[in-house]
């Protein structure tokens, strides 16, 4: 049997933590994916534009192909954190449009170039800052991923959903509300008998 070919297996990797973040905000009102859900403001369409800006930056002008959309982000023209949160005035439209362009821009130099080809991220520091497109790949999917971990845990505090993607939520078979709730009840008695300790 064939070894899979590398950069195929790590862009499909890619493609499930893009799917998965996107998923999270279906069925959710303007207002619930913009929710800030935790004491940093985490909310989902914010994790979505973040992210777009990251593929943007990473596969672009690390590479030689700057996106004229992310500059300012780069150049830090923008306001702090303004790239974890989507404004009045940014539809969730027009958040996807964005996060789909920016996979786009990634897509292409994924395509175009060899795994070894060398790039430099600019605002690394140091010797670190010289990075191989199978780095960067890596450093993505992990952000991507870790992102989307934070998008599972969001939408469960919106409105108690969970999984994987449509049709799959990754729970153990049997389990419903009463369980959860049993399940929750037991682990904090848990915890108040060994913080009592």
């Amino acid at each position: 049997m064939s070894s899979p070919d590398p950069k195929a297996a790590l862009k499909d990797y890619l493609q499930r933590g893009r799917d998965a973040l996107v998923w999270k905000l279906e069925g959710l009102s303007e207002y619930d994916v913009r929710r800030p859900m935790t004491p940093t403001g985490t909310n989902l369409l914010g994790l979505l534009k973040h992210l777009a800006y990251v593929e943007m930056g990473y596969f672009g002008v690390t590479f030689g192909r700057p996106v004229a959309e992310a500059q300012p982000w780069i150049d830090d023209e923008v306001a702090l954190n303004s790239d974890m949160w989507a404004t009045a005035e940014e539809s969730r439209a027009d958040i996807l449009a964005l996060y789909h362009r920016a996979w786009a821009v990634a897509d292409a130099t994924i395509d175009a170039l060899p795994l070894g080809t060398v790039g430099r991220v600019p605002w690394w520091a140091g010797d670190r800052a010289q990075v191989t497109l199978q780095q960067v790949l890596v450093h993505v999917i992990a952000e991507t991923h870790r992102h989307a971990g934070h998008a599972d845990i969001v939408r469960e505090l919106v409105d108690g959903s969970a999984g994987l993607r449509p049709g799959s939520d990754n729970l153990p078979p049997g389990t419903d509300a009463a369980w959860w709730e049993s399940y929750r009840q037991q682990l904090e008695q848990t915890a108040r008998d060994a913080g009592g300790r």
